[in-house]
Order: structure tokens, then sequence, then C-alpha cells
């Protein structure tokens, strides 16, 4: 029986301790079990997304999530700004259009980050511009953006900013409000440590102005109803019972290490993949890598049977390229509860399967280069 170890950019593995949360019986949701543990995933969200305001969790995923700040927030012909960086900054442009929203474009060769002087220069001329959408952490190419900068530029106008920080929330660090920014979005299967299937939005005083005036027609997806049920420990419809009670245990979990903690153990996991994938003679990709996801260049020759020949002889997940990319790159993730031993499994069984596709490697020096980093802590 083969065993598998899960390195890709999400779903991430999962806490035994919040895998058992979900084998528990069901209860009703209408009730004062409910009701309680509720209050606690609340103040646990407020911590984790580091705000003082409400964070409103929806049964969905974190696409849901990027339709409701654009749905909730906007109104037919509005104008907003995309900064995008990669695969999911372009899905900000996609769900803007798809309801019939004007959208002015930044764009980045994939590999790039946003530059905050461009989104300065763009906010001056466009002065309509009511939001403006950007990702925290672009898993499809590995690169951060410097969210802290541009919330303070944004700030200074009429506009919004919202960021998607599904891969980034809890793997690297972001703070909410101390940031300036009015709405993020995350979802359960990254650095939450859970299944798919929630999604999570907070927004600021400055995005609920912008959400009393939006007139997209909605209705699962209408925030008003999600801020009226929280207000009672609900919400407006049926939640998913046992991956609420799995969140709770999972915001008990990153409590416990500490959020800070967290960003320093994931800090030296991405050092240890960045030093293993030099190691084996890559090039990473992307001029700012983030601290969830180490991205390298492969030879375009091997590149597609690299990931299935780890998966399926050695039961070791890692992801492809997306969209042109396929083939020319490798994801290596290191969120959620990935961990130091993974990372060293990872690698060994990297090597071999370089090995058996005749790339020229000296075995056993990308595990020693991640083990070299890791006994730096």
């Amino acid at each position: 029986m083969k065993k598998h170890y899960l390195l890709t950019p999400g779903p991430t593995p999962i806490p035994l301790e919040v895998a058992l949360k979900e084998a528990l019986p069901i209860f009703h949701h209408r009730t004062n079990e409910f009701v309680t543990i509720y209050k606690d995933i609340a103040e646990g969200l407020k911590y984790v997304f580091q705000t003082k305001n409400e964070v409103y969790t929806v049964a969905s995923s974190g696409t849901g999530a990027m339709e409701i700040a654009v749905t909730n927030l906007l109104s037919l012909g509005d104008e907003i700004m995309v900064a995008s960086c990669g695969n999911f900054g372009d899905r900000w442009i996609k769900i803007a259009e798809g309801y019939g929203v004007k959208v002015i474009s930044v764009l980045v060769k994939w590999g790039k980050v946003v530059k905050p002087a461009d989104i300065e220069r763009v906010l001056k001329v466009n002065p309509n511009i009511k939001a403006v959408y950007v990702t925290l952490t672009e898993t499809s190419t590995g690169v951060v953006n410097d969210i802290k900068v541009i919330g303070e530029i944004v700030s200074k106008t009429n506009a919004v900013l919202v960021v998607d920080a599904v891969s980034g929330l809890v793997g690297q660090e972001f703070r909410t409000d101390d940031w300036k920014v009015d709405v993020v979005i995350s979802g359960s299967q990254k650095g939450l440590m859970l299944a798919p299937g929630l999604a999570f939005i907070v927004l600021s005083d400055k995005a609920w102005a912008l959400a009393e005036s939006s007139k997209i027609p909605k209705f699962y997806f209408d925030i008003k109803k999600y801020k009226k049920s929280y207000g009672v420990n609900e919400t407006p419809f049926t939640p998913p019972v046992t991956l609420i009670l799995a969140l709770q245990e999972s915001l008990r979990l990153i409590k416990e290490r500490g959020l800070e903690n967290m960003w320093n153990d994931y800090k030296l996991l991405a050092k240890a993949a960045r030093a293993g994938m030099k190691a084996l003679g890559l090039k990473l990709f992307g001029e700012a890598p983030c601290n969830v996801v180490t991205v390298a260049c492969v030879p375009v020759e091997i590149g597609c049977r690299i990931v299935k020949i780890l998966r399926e002889k050695y039961g070791v997940s890692i992801a492809d390229g997306q969209g042109d990319l396929k083939g020319k790159i490798i994801r290596f993730a290191h969120m959620g509860y990935i961990g130091k031993v993974d990372l060293l499994v990872g690698f060994a069984c990297l090597e071999m399967v370089f090995a058996e596709l005749g790339v020229n490697i000296e075995k056993g020096k990308a595990v020693a280069a991640v083990e070299e980093e890791l006994l730096k802590a």
C-alpha cells in the first residue's frame, strides 16, 4: 500500500486532530451547540485575518468569495482596477467582466510582481475607479505582492482595496487592518488546514459603504444576509456543520502555535525548498518568491513527466505549471500542515525522479541542502 504525501498548493494535508472532528456525529445547525462553536470561530478568524471587523463564513470555494467581493461592491458599468501577475489575478478580471463591470487591467508578465507605482499611476488618471483587486500570494507563479505598500496608496483614494488571500493566509505575513486592506477573501483548504468547502470574507467600513449602493443582483452570495445572521451567531443558509467543527479545531491549533511563529515556520520551509531546487540545478521562477510555494523552471523535455511519475510511483504530489507555463515549471508547496519531514521526503523522491529521467544530478545534494537550511532554525 502506497503512502501519499500532499505537497500541492491546495488542498493541503489535514492534521489528525482536525480530520477527526469531521468524523463526529452530525448535529443540527440551529441549536445552542452551533451558536457556541460559531462564536468561537468568529473570534478565531478575526485573529487569523488580523482584523477587528467581522469575518463571514460561506459554504463555497475561494472563488465563491471572490465573486462575493465583486457582486457586493459594484454595479453594472462601474470601473475597477485589477492588478494581476498570474492565473488567480486574472480570475478577478473574468468574474468582474461576467457581471458587466468595466475592468482597467494592470498586467505584468507571469513571474513578475505588481508594482505599487503602477497602481498609483492608474488611480491618478482614473478617479472613478471604485475598487482595486490584487492577489497576496500568486500560487501560479510563486510570487508575493507588496500589499502593505499598495494598501497605503489605495487608502488615500476613494477606492477600496480587495485582496485575494486564498493561498497566502496564515502562510505569509498579512495584516488586514494595519495594512489598510478593505476586503479580504480566503478559503479553507490551504493555510487553514481543512478540506475544501469554506470561504471567508471580511469588509472594512469603507467597503460596507460601497456595498450599500451595489446593484448587481444576488441571492445566496448577498453579504448583507451573512452580516444579519452573524449578529445572532448563525449563517443565513445551511452550513457544512462538520467543516465548521473542524475549523474550530484548526483555529485552536493556529492560536496555540501563534500566527507570527507560523509565519516564521513557513519562511524557513521556503528557504529550505529554494535551496533544494538550486541544488538540483534548477532556476527559481519569480522575482519575489513567496513563503507558501516554491516554483522552479524544469527542462521542457521532461517537464510534463516529473509530476506524473512523482505522484504515481512515489506517492508524492506536487503541481505542474498553469496556462503557458504547463510543463515548464514545477510548484512545490510548503503551506498549511506541510512540515520539515514532508520537504525531506519530497526532495528525496524528486531526486529519484530526476535520476530516472536521465538528468545528471548528484544524489543526496538537494536533500542535504534542505537539511542545512532546516538545521539553522
